[in-house]
């Protein structure tokens, strides 16, 4: 049988057809609702799930598939159950969860999942990345060796954290811990200004687990007024969301920190706090079924904090140079941090943080307990001049707390153990810093070096004392380069010596009491006590109290120009310290600088000393002038009284001749 050609033609465009017919088809692997409630789907016929694939309901409400079971699968809701019902479909994803990562999230709010709630629209130019990655192996990593500053004394001297480091913020409710961590962020302000790249930059994620709403809203007006946005992302999961959006959002916001990590910048992620998340991961899992443990936490609940805290890191120069830094928050009951989570998380961390309610409801804010206080890794990367600056101040404090508990039961105290007292009353009293008011590095160093080498130990204990310290320094060193042109302008010796009295007064810690300083005459009253009948011994005087005033203000402008000069390479060394690591040439710039650094600052005390030996040979000057005065003075008043009494014989003497001129005048009268 032939076919002719008109047939031939219709047979292959069938054929064409029919071949091309399933070639667009996309085949999805659906499963059926067995049962849901209380967040929990199980679904029937997924064999093919992935674990932590992202499904879709019928109603359009997302899950995550965590239990891959023989028969079912366990699916947890993100979302309210209630338009879920028996024998809904559920479809495939084919896709693990993931969430938007870029500099396009800073300055927003978003939820577990990264879709915004802050009311300001879609997110646009941004990349996704997966929620669950693994952390960076041993060869991508480098040691930390970069400081991250807090802005709060007590840390950044005392507990000091690094790039790269995890530092975990522990202690009860109200005890401060969210303010450490937002003090941190509000601290990246001043030194993101001073950034001259982009990745010298810190931005900021922080993730708010398990709050209030009003407490998120609350934390967005802080940082706005703050000009803070601009470089962080809030993840808000707030109590009023489901258990499994508080378990994800931690991830969420560590996928949006390994950005900026991945790229060659630096990130910091707060958890505030974790006890939540493990909380909510516990409601989950018994949900599952999955058999319970210490505390009902299942058998992963360390895996669940330790996958997520090992991927801050700090990468090697091969990878960038990049680090994330990770300060988890956990809350204690009644201070036990013995308790199962705080130890998981106590383990993995590089150091904690620890508050106590005690320091905090005695008026030590930040209410930071330095001896349980702790940083495994950070001191390599504190800057060099606060390590020597801080020096033993821990050690103080741990001496004058175990004295102090002694010195209750009795008065009867040796001068060592008071001056230790003393010193550490001072001591506990510079780590005091209202909230959201985090200070500069340099400014820490000032007050702290004051307080450390004993200029604040007669200083009285007032609640006011830091911000006094901190504005009379910076008022000391403006002052008294104004005071050296004025006395340089007007040569008067007292300008100079009313200075450093009260320098003296305030700072020196071995100067005099307070009853001991005596007004003294200035030069001014010097010069109209003498006249024409001064001697030669009193002319020297003269000239030597205006010579010694002359080297006093002359020492005085060396330790000005001393410190200022230290200031001005301490701000060098730390925009050096906060810079990357660009070879051995840098190092030693940067060494030789803090080399220089440290020769300045044995400058000002010299000079200082040299300064208050010339005001105490000026003053020595001043009493043997006065002395020679006096002695004058005496002279003369002696001579007055020799005077008076040769005025009184003379008188007496005119008078007796007086007497007997009268008596002459009488006898003569008779006798005529």
């Amino acid at each position: 049988m032939e076919f002719s050609p008109r047939a031939a033609e219709l047979t292959t465009l069938l054929e064409s057809r029919i071949t091309n017919f399933y070639t667009n088809f996309q085949v999805d692997e659906i499963g059926r609702v067995v049962s849901v409630g209380d967040g929990i789907a199980r679904v029937y016929g997924l064999n093919e799930i992935q674990a932590g694939e992202m499904v879709e309901f019928a109603s359009g409400v997302k899950g995550i598939a965590l239990n891959l079971e023989n028969e079912n699968v366990g699916i947890v809701v993100f979302g309210s159950d209630t338009a879920i019902k028996e024998g809904d479909l559920v479809k495939r994803t084919g896709s693990i969860v993931d969430v938007p990562a870029g500099k396009a999230m800073l300055g927003r709010v978003v939820d577990g999942l990264g879709v915004p709630i802050d009311g300001r629209g879609a997110l646009s130019d941004h990349e996704r990345r997966r929620v669950e990655v693994k952390a960076p192996g041993i060869i991508e990593r480098k040691s930390v060796h970069e400081p991250m500053q807090t802005g709060l004394k007590a840390v950044d001297s005392l507990v000091p954290i690094g790039r790269g480091q995890r530092e975990l913020i522990i202690g009860d409710r109200q005890t401060g811990k969210t303010a450490i961590a937002i003090d941190t962020v509000l601290n990246q302000k001043q030194l993101n200004s001073r950034a001259t790249s982009e990745s010298e930059t810190l931005y900021c994620v922080y993730v708010a687990i398990g709050q209030k709403r009003s407490t998120v809203a609350q934390l967005v007006q802080i940082l706005s007024e703050a000009n803070a946005l601009e470089y962080s992302i809030l993840v808000a999961a707030t109590a009023s969301d489901p258990a499994p959006l508080q378990f994800l959002a931690p991830y969420s916001g560590c996928a949006m920190g390994e950005y900026f990590r991945d790229n060659g910048m630096h990130a910091l992620i707060i958890y505030d706090d974790l006890s939540k998340q493990a909380v909510a991961y516990r409601q989950m899992s018994l949900l599952l079924r999955r058999p319970p443990g210490r505390e009902a936490f299942p058998g992963d609940v360390f895996y669940l904090h330790s996958r997520l805290l090992e991927r801050a890191a700090k990468r090697s120069d091969q990878t960038g140079a990049g680090s994330l830094t990770a300060l988890p928050v956990i809350e204690t009951q009644a201070g036990d941090v013995s308790a199962y989570i705080p130890t998981n998380v106590i383990s993995i961390t590089d150091g904690q943080i620890c508050s106590e309610t005690e320091l905090f409801y005695r008026g030590i804010r930040p209410a930071i307990n330095v001896g349980l206080s702790v940083s495994r890794v950070g001191s390599a990367a504190q800057l060099k001049i606060m390590k020597q600056v801080c020096g033993s101040s821990k050690l103080e404090l741990a001496q004058y707390r175990e004295v102090a508990a002694l010195a209750q039961f009795g008065s009867d105290l040796d001068a060592a153990t008071q001056a230790l007292l003393n010193r550490g009353a001072r001591l506990t009293e510079v780590p005091k810093q209202p909230q959201y008011a985090p200070l500069p590095i340099e400014k820490q160093i000032l007050v702290i070096y004051a307080a450390v080498n004993g200029f604040c130990d007669r200083m009285p204990l007032v609640r006011w004392i830091i911000p006094f310290l901190i504005g009379w320094i910076i008022r000391f060193l403006k002052k008294m380069v104004f005071s050296t042109i004025f006395c340089f302008l007007f040569p008067f010796p007292f300008y100079g010596d009313w200075v450093w009295d009260c320098f003296e007064f305030y700072m020196e810690p071995n100067g005099p009491n307070a009853e001991e300083i005596v007004p003294e005459p200035d030069a001014g009253e010097v010069e109209d006590s003498h006249d024409d009948r001064d001697g030669a011994n009193l002319d020297r005087l003269r000239s030597e109290i205006r010579e010694n005033g002359e080297l006093s203000r002359e020492y005085s402008r060396l330790a000005v120009d001393a410190i200022e000069q230290t200031e001005n390479l301490l701000n060098e060394v730390h925009y050096r310290e906060s810079l990357p690591d660009r070879g051995p040439e840098w190092q030693q710039g940067t060494e030789e600088l803090i080399a220089e650094a440290e020769n300045e600052m044995s400058f000002p005390e010299g000079d200082l000393e040299m300064a208050q030996e010339f005001d105490q040979d000026q003053r020595e000057s001043i009493e043997e002038y006065r002395g020679e005065l006096e002695a004058e003075y005496n002279r003369l008043r002696d001579r007055q009284r020799t005077l008076q009494t040769e005025n009184e014989l003379l008188r007496k003497r005119g008078r007796a001749l007086e007497t007997e001129n009268e008596r002459l005048q009488s006898l003569k009268k008779s006798r005529f």
